[in-house]
């Protein structure tokens, strides 16, 4: 495994441009299942997730063609088997392959999923939604086995809570199912949109409202398409932080600034001083931050992958701070490890109180999941003295090689084994 060492009291200058989401390529991948042509995907991360992803789809038989900064997918002969479990275990997003395995070929079979241990997550919402198009399921032995009579056949679907991944599982089975298909209460994140715009260019019928309402007009085939995938709005906010942390002048490029203004509301709150462009976020030095009050939820409010990342600088403010967690049970696995750093942080049920005017000392600490390894790098670069930050292969699931893509602006970052 590898380990980071980082040297903190960090510079900070110039810019970076923030390449695709991975939250939104992941499922864009998996569509390509639906057709027997070909979909070219550009702005392409290159991220263990997404290596992870054409191992699995090349393993139902998929041509994958990869280049610098773009794929092409064709799933013409593919082969319905069961997902190999060494990959499904590493990546949550795999579940997202039984709405597209059921809609062509009327059954599926895919191990329980894994990715970050930040709660149950349960995948009822997606069964639920699944079934109400007229597939049938039953978990044994740790697989989920779906089987449809004949074909998957639109309906009304009203669910619980607005899942992203529930939305994405039921559209993709939905887009070539017979007749018409309306989610209501339907998770409304960029990635959401980003999917439909690339399944629309395919030749299927979605129609997204402001009310998280989608209707879905099922069609036969999908066809050959080109989509370049939208910026990583998460990656985009980790480095907006990073800068406000280190109170340094930078500029994040190559974004779309509105998928963020839950960030930019909250920071500006907090007093950090930052000028919004067309497509980039511009940081400048500010005086005293100051602490809030925030509660993650649903697009387009505050999002739980940067709720960990604003909590490192949430112990800098100059009062206190808290934290409400709407989403996932368990998503505050950071907090002893940010302590170990500094921070004083305790948490109540979904609620983490944060001490501010804290000062970060290098310590060894290690990582739990993606957001909160972010969040003890970002620590890190503040504190006095070298930290080390172990199990960052988690980390390498959603940013590229941070010691290169932050080691080039400034910071001193090192990759070692161990």
């Amino acid at each position: 495994m590898d380990k980071l060492i980082i040297k903190g009291k960090a510079d900070l200058s110039g810019e970076i441009s923030i390449k695709g989401s991975k939250n939104s390529v992941l499922p864009i991948m998996i569509s390509a299942l639906l057709s027997e042509d070909t979909l070219k995907l550009k702005n392409i991360p290159k991220l263990a997730d997404i290596d992870n992803m054409s191992k699995l789809l090349r393993n139902y038989g998929a041509t994958i063609k990869s280049r610098r900064d773009y794929i092409e997918i064709n799933c013409k002969k593919i082969i319905n088997k069961d997902a190999d479990y060494d990959i499904v275990r590493k990546m949550r997003a795999s579940i997202l392959i039984l709405g597209p395995l059921l809609s062509r070929f009327g059954k599926a079979k895919i191990s329980l999923p894994g990715g970050c241990a930040i709660g149950t997550r349960p995948i009822d919402i997606h069964l639920n939604g699944l079934k109400k198009l007229g597939a049938n399921f039953k978990v044994e032995n740790g697989y989920v086995v779906g089987q449809v009579k004949n074909h998957l056949i639109g309906n009304h679907i009203n669910l619980p809570f607005p899942s992203v991944g529930a939305t994405e599982n039921i559209i993709m089975a939905a887009v070539r199912a017979k007749g018409k298909t309306i989610i209501e209460n339907a998770a409304m994140e960029p990635e959401i949109l980003d999917l439909s715009d690339s399944l629309n260019k395919m030749g299927a019928k979605i129609n997204i409202t402001n009310k998280g309402t989608i209707k879905i007009t099922g069609v036969k085939k999908l066809y050959k398409a080109n989509h370049k995938i939208m910026s990583d709005r998460i990656v985009a906010g980790t480095f907006v932080i990073a800068a406000v942390m280190l109170n340094k002048k930078f500029e994040v490029k190559e974004v779309e600034t509105k998928h963020n203004t839950a960030l930019i509301s909250a920071l500006k709150n907090m007093g950090a001083n930052i000028k919004l462009k067309k497509n980039s976020i511009k940081i400048l030095p500010a005086n005293i931050l100051r602490g809030i009050k925030i509660q993650t939820s649903p697009y387009p409010g505050f999002p739980t992958d940067l709720q960990a990342q604003i909590m490192a600088l949430m112990s800098l403010a100059s009062s206190n701070s808290q934290i409400k967690e709407n989403i996932f049970e368990n998503r505050f696995m950071h907090v002893p490890e940010l302590n170990r750093l500094g921070a004083k942080i305790k948490v109540k049920k979904d609620i983490a109180f944060v001490s501010g005017s804290r000062n970060f000392k290098g310590a060894q600490v290690m990582a739990s999941d993606l957001r909160a390894s972010v969040s003890l790098v970002l620590a890190a670069l503040c504190a006095e003295g070298e930290s080390v930050i172990n199990r960052v292969y988690h980390l390498d699931r959603g940013y590229e090689k941070i010691e290169n893509t932050l080691g080039k602006l400034g910071p001193s970052i090192k990759r070692e084994k161990y």
